[in-house]
């Protein structure tokens, strides 16, 4: 029988693109980023992403053989999903995770479910919550140059300011595809060639800008908003992960309606949320959103016509907002409302808030510097800090960050001591801030914490006075953690069953002894 000829119905719908060819051009719009990614992050990025990619591709093959269907690796969305995974891990990831985070993504969240066409969820997306769930601490550990960095949102997250030009060329901390030219000009063009949906994205976008001005705490700050806007994934996200065919609406209504949704929750898990980047769960929610999106916001009918639709079967057309059941409507006027209503509760009281947050830090500063009058800013270590840019200190610390330092003064104007505001990222439940107060000859006064967030009954009996009290008189280049076998004069005892929490803060006290001999002293 000659195939074709294949008699249907009208009418008939004759696409330009198909599946195989939007794939491809997907594929190429992303070689960009690839190529962006491996320039700022070196060769094992480009190693990263060819395991992601073959793995992706040599697990949907391997489906294929053992279930008996038809080879879908032509067809080229393995491929894709592998480039899109590849994209967002870190650059200095061991290689096991990207392997396991393909298999995941290929396995269960697209073949498990029937393949192409048939999964609720991204599967490159899938895959790297996979791998942030399981692995949170690697997934987490960016560089740059192959030096530990935090990413633009962390430092944005502590309220220092980032460049936002190395930003959008991608040379900051983050994952391999944090070029932002690298994914714009791709995804603007695969929008003008109809491949992927404008409603989406935009909305998307649109959506977080406005939740971000609203309630991110610096108001309509182009800069600030910017910053964001370049940060996090969003952009890879809005153009080429919740545009995705499958797990969107069908509908243009509904992809308005699905863009804003991903943009609120991304605006408001950026916000309120312990990790800076939302992008993956925001959107995976959303795909979880789509069909009921597309139950209440039904595609236009092909032929559609206002007369053959305003009364069907002697019954007349419902306005589509009378389908939108009253509590909604309510619920939705109450949010806007709130929303408005605390966003200029927070722009009155800013300049409140932003007191209590000096008030805080300088009682912390007070705490470890007690002859100290009042505390001023030394130039030396403001420019210190600023070099850093956000940048891990030095190679012997473990993840810490150097946040700000202060001069103790007393009421004459004399130096009564320095006070180093530190944060490690290497605590068991997350980061870890401590100011360090030390004396004019470099002997500590102690530690006070400023967040510490560690597992209650073990990691937070390091801010109880039997660990705290131990730096208070220590003099050394550095301290060392005797766990059992190290006694001595430099030596901090760990506190029992949280040796992790114990380690982190003694590397923070390390870099802060050394920030102070370098940049103070003048040691080298």
């Amino acid at each position: 029988m000659n195939n074709r000829l294949n008699i249907s119905s009208g009418p008939h719908i004759r696409e330009t693109w198909t599946t195989v060819n939007m794939m491809r051009m997907v594929v190429l719009a992303l070689i960009p980023a690839v190529i962006a990614g491996v320039i700022n992050h070196g060769v094992y990025a480009a190693v990263v992403i060819a395991v992601t990619v073959v793995v992706a591709v040599f697990t949907e093959m391997i489906f294929d053989v053992m279930t008996g269907r038809r080879n879908t690796i032509p067809d080229g969305s393995a491929i894709v999903t592998g480039l899109l995974l590849a994209l967002t891990m870190p650059p200095s990831v061991p290689i096991a995770l990207p392997i396991l985070g393909a298999i995941f993504a290929i396995l269960i969240a697209k073949c498990a479910f029937g393949g192409l066409g048939k999964n609720f969820v991204n599967p490159a997306l899938a895959g790297r919550a996979f791998l942030l769930i399981s692995f949170g601490k690697i997934m987490g550990n960016f560089t740059v140059d192959g030096v530990s960095s935090a990413t633009p949102l962390a430092v944005l997250a502590s309220g220092r300011a980032v460049d936002i030009t190395k930003m959008f060329f991608g040379n900051t901390g983050g994952v391999i595809g944090n070029s932002i030219i690298a994914i714009l000009i791709p995804g603007l063009i695969l929008w003008g060639l109809d491949i992927i949906d404008g409603s989406i994205s935009f909305s998307m976008l649109g959506a977080f800008l406005v939740f971000m001005a609203l309630f991110g705490g610096q108001g309509p700050d182009p800069r600030f908003l910017l910053a964001h806007l370049c940060g996090g994934g969003l952009m890879l996200g809005a153009l080429f992960m919740a545009t995705d065919h499958t797990t969107s609406p069908m509908s243009r209504r509904g992809q308005i309606v699905y863009g804003c949704i991903v943009g609120f929750l991304a605006a408001l898990f950026r916000i309120k949320a312990s990790s800076a980047d939302s992008m993956t769960y925001s959107i995976l929610l959303g795909n979880l959103f789509t069909p009921m999106i597309d139950m209440f916001i039904t595609p236009k009918p092909v032929a559609y016509t206002k007369a053959a639709t305003d009364k069907r079967n002697g019954v007349p057309k419902v306005p589509f907002f009378k389908k939108i059941p009253k509590p909604v409507i309510v619920l939705t006027v109450i949010a806007l409302i709130a929303g408005i209503s605390l966003s200029g509760v927070y722009t009155i009281t800013k300049d409140t808030i932003d007191a209590a947050k000096m008030a805080k830090n300088t009682a912390s500063y007070k705490v470890v510097c007690e002859d100290a009058d009042h505390f001023v800013a030394d130039e030396a270590i403001t420019k210190a800090v600023t070099d850093l840019d956000g940048t891990v200190y030095g190679n012997s610390y473990g993840k810490s960050y150097i946040n700000d330092g202060v001069v103790g003064v007393d009421a004459a104007g004399n130096i009564v001591g320095y006070v180093f505001s530190v944060t490690s990222g290497d605590g068991f439940d997350g980061n870890i801030t401590l100011s360090v107060g030390m004396k004019p000859d470099g002997t500590l006064n102690g530690i006070a914490f400023t967040e510490l967030n560690e597992t209650p009954g073990m990691g937070m009996r390091a801010a109880e006075p039997e660990f705290k009290d131990q730096f208070i008189g220590k003099n050394a280049d550095a301290l060392v953690l005797n766990k059992g076998n190290s006694p001595g004069a430099n030596a901090i005892d760990t506190v029992s069953g949280a040796s992790t929490t114990s380690g982190a803060v003694v590397n923070a006290v390390n870099a802060a002894i050394h920030f102070f001999s370098t940049v103070v002293k003048g040691d080298n």
